[in-house]
Order: structure tokens, then C-alpha cells, then sequence
């Protein structure tokens, strides 16, 4: 066994499947990588939750946004972009991300596309069409995988980072595009009954539905066969972006350490497992059946693990 497989070893042995909640696909993939930059990831990705929960904890609560908060949560989320841009100021939580965007040369991009998205959500309900959805990602979920895929494209000289050898944004676009579809096919009924929905009008138009009938197929009408062609639809835009994240996958691994390559592979595969659930003809999209436990996200992390080290020992 090699120091990278002792090392990946004891990493997957460290983690505490059971505990980790708010980004566990990513925080389970960065474990792999050398400790400062998972705290680098940890520091960004906690600052993100607590934005997007800001915003969709309101609807959740409100059933809405009323024009006074959604001034209200705008400036809140045009002031926390601020203090960020300002090294934080005195917001302790802002000064430590603008530390770490600092050392880790993490681009600015993410943070404004990100700041972007949640304006979007504060000021529109839902997605007049699939494009307008589309545009959304590139700030709710592309701003996130870019921050991970920075992180691991970084190489490290001597005391300082230097940037990947690769363009960051069209890295992380399509891994980005495909998990944050399955993600709200995931969560659906969740999604639903706190008054969020993410599938587009167009989309839902085509197969006869309005937020109205996916309301009450979420609190417990029987799932219509549009709604599952409409599914079937989403799939098929999932499955090209999976295509797509395999292409990307095999043409920058060459560019990244072991522990970072690994770590992509199994951020992809545990998104797959969420995939390979969906059953749009036969379904119910409860949690339940969707949402994988701890113990088959610890067997899905174990058998990438053998499966790449395995790879790696051919060469």
C-alpha cells in the first residue's frame, strides 16, 4: 500500500458519516485534501449556508417575499458581499473568508455570482423557463463547485498557492449543473411545502402541471404521469452534464495531486448515487428513498476509494 492509499485510509476512517449535515457531499470529498485547505472550504462554504438559509428560511416561514423584506434581505446580502470585498471589517465570520479568499487566491466570481443568485431568489419566484433556471446555477451552484474546484486546482509552491492550470469556471460548470438538477429532484416534496419550487414554467407547462398540482402531489396526491415525464425530462438534462462531468474530469486530473483527484472522483460519485435513485416511472421522490443514508454514503465513498487506488497502482 502506498503513503497516498495509508493516507486516504486513514482520512476515510476519520470521518464521522453520521455528523456531517450542511454541505456533506463537499466537506466528505475535501476531507481528503491536506487540512488547511479543508479548512479553507469549511470557512467558505459556512459563510454560503448561512446566506442561502437567510433567504430560504424566509420563504419557508413567509410563504413569500413582502416588497419591504425583500429590500430588506437585499441589503443584507449586498452588505455581506461588501464586507467581504473590505476584508471584513469588524464581522468576524466575513474577516475570516476574506482571509482565507486571500491566501488560497480564491477569485472573486464566486461571491458575485453567488450574491447575484440569492438577489434573483429574493426578488422572483421561481423560473419562467429552463434557461432562466440555468442562469440562476451559474451563482447557486457553479459559485460553489468553483470555490471546491479552486481549492483543489491549486498547487502549492514552497509557502504560497499558485492558480490552476485550468479555466476554474468551465471545470466546475457542468458537475455543478448536473448535482444542483438532481438536487432538486431530490428534494421535491421538501422543497414544495416550504413554499420553494426550482423546476421552470416551461418545463412544467409542457407536461400540463402548475405549482398548484406539484403542491399537492407533495403533500401526498398521487404522483400524475406528467409530472414523471417531466422528470424524465430533467433526467435527460442531468445525464448530459454527467456526460460531460466525466469528460471534464479525465482532462484536468492529469493537473491535480492524488488527494485532489480522488476527492473529485468522489464528490461526483456520491452526487451519481442520488442519480441512480431516481426512478421517474415508478417512484415516490420521498427522502426516504432518495436521500442516501450515512451507511451507503460510507460504502459509495469506500468502493471509489478501492477503485481509484486500484487504477493508480496500473501505472
Amino acid at each position: 500500500m502506498s503513503n497516498d492509499q495509508k493516507t486516504a485510509e486513514e482520512i476515510f476512517l476519520s470521518i464521522d458519516f453520521e455528523r456531517i449535515i450542511d454541505h456533506p457531499n463537499i466537506l466528505i470529498s475535501a476531507a481528503f485534501w491536506e487540512p488547511e485547505r479543508y479548512r479553507a472550504a469549511r470557512v467558505c462554504y459556512k459563510i454560503l449556508r448561512q446566506i442561502d438559509d437567510m433567504v430560504d428560511d424566509h420563504k419557508a416561514a413567509h410563504g413569500g417575499v413582502s416588497e419591504t423584506d425583500r429590500q430588506q434581505l437585499t441589503a443584507g446580502v449586498e452588505r455581506w458581499l461588501a464586507l467581504c470585498m473590505d476584508h471584513g471589517l469588524d464581522d468576524q465570520a466575513c474577516m475570516e473568508l476574506s482571509e482565507t479568499i486571500e491566501k488560497f487566491r480564491i477569485p472573486l466570481w464566486p461571491l458575485e455570482d453567488f450574491a447575484r443568485s440569492m438577489i434573483y431568489d429574493i426578488n422572483n419566484e421561481g423560473f419562467k423557463t429552463l434557461e432562466d433556471f440555468i442562469t440562476y446555477s451559474n451563482g447557486a451552484s457553479v459559485a460553489p463547485a468553483g470555490i471546491f474546484v479552486h481549492l483543489c486546482g491549486l498547487r502549492r509552491n514552497g509557502m504560497e498557492y499558485l492558480l490552476p492550470e485550468f479555466d476554474v469556471r468551465d471545470a466546475a460548470t457542468p458537475c455543478a449543473l448536473f448535482s444542483y438538477i438532481v438536487h432538486i429532484i431530490r428534494d421535491f416534496r421538501k422543497d414544495q411545502l416550504n413554499n420553494l419550487n426550482y423546476f421552470a414554467g416551461d418545463m412544467m407547462e409542457k407536461r400540463g402541471l402548475t405549482t398548484a398540482d406539484l403542491r399537492r402531489m407533495a403533500e401526498g396526491e398521487p404522483l400524475s404521469d406528467g409530472f414523471r415525464s417531466m422528470i424524465a425530462d430533467y433526467m435527460e438534462v442531468a445525464d448530459s452534464y454527467r456526460i460531460r462531468t466525466l469528460e471534464v474530469i479525465r482532462e484536468i486530473s492529469p493537473k491535480l495531486g492524488i488527494r485532489h483527484r480522488l476527492s473529485l472522483e468522489i464528490i461526483f460519485n456520491l452526487y451519481l448515487m442520488v442519480f441512480e435513485r431516481i426512478d421517474q416511472a415508478n417512484g415516490s421522490f420521498t427522502a426516504e428513498e432518495l436521500v442516501p443514508a450515512p451507511a451507503d454514503t460510507w460504502q459509495r465513498v469506500r468502493e471509489v476509494i478501492d477503485r481509484f487506488f486500484s487504477r493508480e497502482h496500473k501505472y
